[in-house]
């Protein structure tokens, strides 16, 4: 895996982003960190979807300890789930729906086929996210957990359970989930099952108050050449103590913090002499789920199903050079992916994703 320096310096000179911190490593331990731009290699910064691995990781050690099931039904946790009606089509008025064939399960959350998520074409359902508040988007969330998954609940499914394939949402009811298992605060769970074995000091729902002056601007492109600012230094959501619930929330890392995640991955679930997950879990998260009668063009954005498969938490690579390799991406031009050879790497930036941010990484792929 070659240095990525010169290739983040050359984008942060073109504006792709004000800052880059780049973490590449391999399974014996070795991690070399480079930066350019104004982002501190120590920089805390929102990880938005790279919490989806962190969370499924957090769920198969709950199945490895038996737990959970990844069959069993999610309604013992989720009780608001039961008896859920389901659209005759996607596109289908509110009111046209049917009883669900049967339960969501874990995997259903694992692998983003419970029959909630992002909605790729305009229709009833859609409008009814944007207004109850639950359409995912790049603004902070509106409401807090049990506040979010009642409205949610409130909603038919878009298909029945296990039966097409929509992004985010499972995963925000995954963290509910693991919530109410543990009986605690997901922070708080996610802190003595992941971040402290794996010495993740920085990683939360939130960055304490005296850290964040680590929390830098999050950016996107205005479409003129510029960027413009969308959340603040130091400040919003990300800065503790959150307004509300954040179970259903999204991930504060560092370049260190996940790069120790990564090499855990890379090494098959072990962190230096300790299991935390057994390689067959490991090998559950990176293996392709999705049929392929799932990978309709409709169900997330175009050509993204072209040679890729989705697993558990994770993007899959099944065809091309990159055989193999697994991985994901935050919204805020966040990336990680590790290599069938045990080789990783971790991109951050703060800027929203779009062409430019994409071009970063494909240049660092």
């Amino acid at each position: 895996m070659s240095s990525p320096t010169h290739v983040i310096q050359e984008h942060v000179a073109r504006g792709t982003a004000p800052g880059i911190v780049v973490a590449s490593g391999d399974a014996s331990g070795r991690v070399e960190t480079v930066s350019a731009g104004d982002l501190s290699p120590d920089a805390v910064v929102r990880i938005q979807s790279m919490t989806k691995p962190v969370l499924a990781v957090a769920a198969l050690r709950l199945v490895q300890d038996g737990r959970l099931d990844l069959d069993s039904s999610v309604e013992p946790w989720l009780p608001e789930l039961r008896d859920r009606k389901v659209l005759r089509t996607p596109d289908a008025s509110l009111d046209d729906v049917l009883p669900a064939p049967g339960p969501i399960t874990v995997r259903h959350l694992l692998t983003n086929t419970s029959g909630y998520g992002v909605t790729t074409v305009p229709c009833p359902l859609q409008d009814a996210m944007v207004a109850n508040r639950t359409a995912a988007s790049q603004e902070p969330l509106a409401l807090g957990a049990d506040d979010w998954l009642a409205a949610l609940s409130e909603l038919p499914l878009m298909f029945p359970p296990g039966e097409g394939w929509r992004y985010h949402h499972s995963f925000g009811l995954l963290g509910i989930l693991l919530s109410r298992l543990a009986g605690r605060p997901l922070d708080e769970h996610l802190r003595q099952e992941v971040f402290e074995p794996l010495g993740m000091r920085d990683t939360g729902h939130s960055v304490p108050a005296e850290q964040a002056h680590r929390l830098p601007a999050a950016y996107r492109h205005d479409g003129s050449g510029g960027l413009s600012e969308v959340e603040p230094a130091g400040g919003g959501l990300s800065v503790a103590p959150p307004p509300f619930d954040l179970s259903h929330g999204e991930l504060v890392s560092t370049a260190a913090d996940y790069a120790a995640f990564a090499r855990m991955l890379a090494r098959g679930g072990r962190h230096e002499d300790d299991v935390l997950l057994r390689p067959e879990l490991v090998d559950m998260l990176r293996a392709d789920h999705t049929p392929d009668r799932l990978k309709t063009p409709d169900s997330f954005f175009p050509g993204f199903w072209d040679g890729m498969g989705w697993g558990f938490g994770v993007a899959v690579q099944t065809a091309g050079p990159h055989r193999g390799r697994y991985g994901w991406s935050g919204g805020l031009g966040t990336d990680m992916y590790v290599d069938p050879d045990g080789s990783f790497r971790v991109v951050l930036t703060q800027v929203e994703v779009g062409p430019e941010i994409m071009g970063l990484f494909a240049d660092l792929s």
